[in-house]
């Protein structure tokens, strides 16, 4: 196109330090360790071929975060240092930048990237948008550094925090504060300016990697900087500190979209929707009945499925046309249950019914019936003993009609079309979780969520 020399390119290598989230031991199975349910490290090692192919959804163990964020200090998840911040940036701009290949140390953070970019480009961020006052910016330009790799940082303080981690930097300085939940751990929670909380102090001009310690040799400096954090919380909204992992810090799970539903219908149009989005039938018995037509003989493929290779469940046809119907526990445990007879053509009604036993993640009794036909050759049943807690993925596997969009939850081939067609799809909760497993499973859903920051 021509305009190479003329294009600007940024490039940042992440967002964050490496995760920690796989736990001490690493995982296999993503979802195991999000539902809180841990792998055995035996079994891991006797599955280690399997780590980085399609097989598993594996996550690497503390150990690597560690070597990953070295030479600095936590990962992911640890705002205070530098091991869960501190990312590579490589910026080009033939026709303005003469210094190819050259390094830049000046202090800059990831909001000086859009203040830069209208700097460049002449561009006044406008105060109104559709007559909504908008925040001003409150990065700095890099343009500077595109001719001077002396020159002073123009960002010259910046405040990090998340999870009550936290810290400041100003002019070369940098005060740390490891609030003290371990990011491999969900559970632990802490009150802020407690035992387990140390300030720390840095000179990050001559100490870039946050290896000596000056809190004690600089007291004043020290003070000062946590003024400072004081303040810039109070002037970005930074308050209250929050850990929600401390029951004093109250309720930060999210409300399900569909609490209240327990009935919902739906067609081959519903595709790739999330977790959320879909009727939950975690920690319950349930109902699923398919009603579709078969046009020609040898009708295959999805008619319904929810999560992937990991967790999740799936009712298809197989290979032989018979109604399946497939439960993933993490990967670890398959059950599935088929009808001894296949489809002819015409229509057809196919119900699974699941008889939960009760408690949390239990098991269950499974039953597949085609046409109502619930005392004939139409039947199957099994035993599912461990059902999924929490969540089935959250790695972007979906609920899907009539197709499964990601990794197979079944034994079938991705995507597995199904060729039938399908009139509706109703996925019902018989019954609900008692108050005490519905809290357990709120607290959960947010306790995942912090293994996948």
């Amino acid at each position: 196109m021509g305009i190479t020399d003329n294009t600007l390119v940024i490039y940042i290598t992440g967002d964050n330090g490496a995760s920690a989230e796989g736990t001490i031991h690493g995982a296999w199975s993503a979802p195991s360790f999000q539902n809180g349910v841990p792998e055995d490290p035996e079994w891991l090692l006797d599955h280690m071929d399997d780590f980085g192919t399609d097989k598993c959804e594996n996550h690497f163990n503390v150990g690597w975060a560690w070597a990953l964020d070295s030479p600095f200090q936590w990962m992911k998840q640890v705002a205070s240092h530098f091991g869960g911040t501190r990312n590579a940036m490589a910026l080009s701009w033939p026709k303005k930048i003469a210094d190819k290949g050259g390094l830049r140390t000046q202090f800059h953070h990831v909001i000086d990237i859009v203040p830069t970019i209208y700097d460049i480009a002449g561009i006044t961020p406008p105060t109104h948008v559709n007559g909504i006052e908008q925040m001003p910016l409150h990065g700095t330009s890099m343009a500077y550094t595109f001719d001077s790799a002396d020159a002073p940082s123009t960002h010259t303080s910046q405040y990090f925090e998340i999870l009550g981690n936290r810290a400041i930097y100003a002019d070369g300085w940098m005060a740390s504060c490891f609030h003290g939940r371990l990011p491999w751990i969900r559970l632990q929670g802490f009150e802020f300016d407690g035992p387990q909380e140390v300030w720390e102090l840095y000179n990050i001009a001559e100490d870039f990697s946050q290896a000596v310690d000056l809190a004690t040799q600089y007291p004043e400096k020290l003070a000062e900087l946590q003024a400072l954090f004081h303040q810039h919380a109070i002037d970005y909204g930074i308050y209250p500190l929050r850990d929600p992992g401390s029951p004093r810090h109250g309720d930060f799970s999210v409300p399900h979209s569909l609490d209240g539903l327990t009935l919902m219908t739906y067609t081959p149009a519903h595709v790739r929707m999330p977790e959320s989005s879909v009727i939950n039938i975690k920690n319950c018995s349930f109902r699923i009945t398919a009603n579709i037509e078969v046009a020609q003989s040898g009708p295959h493929g999805v008619i319904v499925c929810q999560g992937g290779n990991m967790a999740g469940w799936s009712l298809y046809l197989d290979e032989q046309s018979r109604p399946t119907f497939h439960y993933n526990w993490f990967g670890h445990e398959h059950t599935s249950v088929t009808s001894s007879a296949p489809l002819d053509t015409g229509t057809h009604q196919i119900v699974v019914a699941f008889a939960y036993d009760g408690g949390f993640g239990s098991g269950g009794d499974v039953t597949i019936f085609v046409n109502n036909d619930i005392d004939n050759k139409n039947v199957g049943s099994a035993r599912i003993d461990k059902t999924v807690p929490l969540v089935y993925s959250m790695s972007g596997e979906t609920f899907d009609v009539g197709v499964d969009t990601g990794s197979p939850v079944g034994p079938y081939p991705h995507g597995f079309d199904c060729t039938a067609k399908i009139h509706s799809v109703v996925v019902e909760r018989l019954d609900e979780p008692p108050a005490e497993i519905k809290q357990k499973m709120r607290e959960g859903e947010f306790r995942a969520s912090l293994s996948t920051q």
